[in-house]
């Protein structure tokens, strides 16, 4: 997530280009961590530091993967707090106001380190080479790919395979149609500043969320009975959707709660190890609702929706009880990194 559209504007300008319409800039430092260190950065175990921040979706996205593929021991993780500025994401959360691994306030630090006066915004997931405090990589798309194939020495016992090569046509095809309807179809209807390009939005992303509804009513995930990659970017958007979405950017034709197959499907995933256990939603409403002063001038926070029931029986193991297919579920979450949301929902919270 970008720290300078998805931020304060100094200015306060509107969003969307002259036509009304949001469009993100894809354009991301593309480097490329490998297992042949072909691109120049080899896998090395505790050499890279993976900054994320937890109302950010993309963000949500490695976090998911570095849990799946069990590399907490050997990828650090640094997180951004949900407040920060048109500059940057900051490490405000932290002692100090500093991350303890880099040293530094603002992760913009690290993207002048590889490129002196960074003309672009700021964003999570973002890797680090420790070593040089320098970026990486931004990219969000590649970083979940290569999370989940190119640390195969570092991976944990029974980690899943959740881009294989017969399933890759499909995958790539319904993460296509999800992302630019669904993952940033969200973004196009709240950034809007024209009626037109808003209602063009709403109409697509509700005609994907059908498209979905009716996909999910025949299978347990998005590309059959077990996990894959498409469903690690689709759950921080539906996750995400009644606390913020349905209301912050006007997504509110229905809730994902009204629903039945996404709803099931979500706290499926929601309640599968690697998933829910890291998601905050109490850090996504402040960050969302308190720095898009364009959208939400007066800064004020909601208290609800209340916490929906996350722990619900889903019944979607009707259809298969192995989402992890060959592989297993990851040791439980370590306490310093379990989210707020998952620790609610627990049925023994108090």
């Amino acid at each position: 997530m970008d720290s300078t559209p998805d931020s304060n504007n100094s200015n306060d300008e509107p969003y969307g280009d002259e036509s009304g319409s949001f469009n993100r800039d894809m354009d991301y430092i593309s480097s490329r961590i490998t297992a042949d260190g072909s691109d120049g950065w080899p896998v090395e175990a505790g050499r890279y530091h993976l900054v994320v921040a937890r109302a950010c979706p993309w963000a949500n996205r490695a976090i998911i993967l570095r849990r799946l593929m069990g590399l907490e021991d050997v990828l650090s993780m640094g997180i951004a707090g949900p407040l920060h500025n048109w500059r940057s994401w900051k490490f405000h959360l932290d002692p100090d106001g500093k991350d303890p691994v880099l040293g530094i306030e603002e992760l913009r630090t690290a993207f002048d380190t590889r490129i002196p006066g960074y003309p672009k915004g700021v964003t999570v997931p973002t890797i680090v080479d420790i070593p040089s405090g320098a970026v990486v990589t931004n990219n969000f798309t590649q970083i979940t790919l290569d999370l989940g194939s190119q640390w195969g020495e570092f991976a944990r016992d029974g980690a899943p395979e959740l881009y294989p090569t017969s399933l890759r046509p499909e995958i790539d095809d319904v993460n296509e149609h999800v992302f630019h309807d669904v993952n940033n179809g969200v973004y196009k209807a709240g950034f809007a500043s024209e009626q037109s390009a808003y209602e063009s939005a709403y109409t697509a992303l509700f005609n994907r969320l059908d498209w979905l509804e009716e996909r999910l009513s025949r299978q347990r995930f998005l590309v059959g009975n077990t996990i894959t990659e498409a469903d690690v970017r689709l759950f921080p958007t539906l996750a995400r959707f009644d606390a913020v979405y349905h209301g912050h950017f006007k997504c509110n034709r229905n809730r994902l709660t009204d629903m039945p197959n996404l709803w099931a499907y979500t706290r499926d995933l929601f309640q599968t190890p690697g998933f829910g256990d890291t998601l905050d939603l109490e850090d996504a409403k402040i960050h969302y609702y308190g720095v898009h002063a364009t959208i939400n001038p007066t800064g004020v926070i909601p208290v609800g929706p209340a916490l929906a029931d996350w722990m619900a029986p889903h019944d979607r193991d009707r259809f298969g009880d192995s989402p992890f297919g060959a592989g297993n579920a990851p040791d439980p979450v370590r306490s310093s990194e379990a989210g707020a949301t998952w620790l609610a929902a627990q049925p023994d919270a108090t």
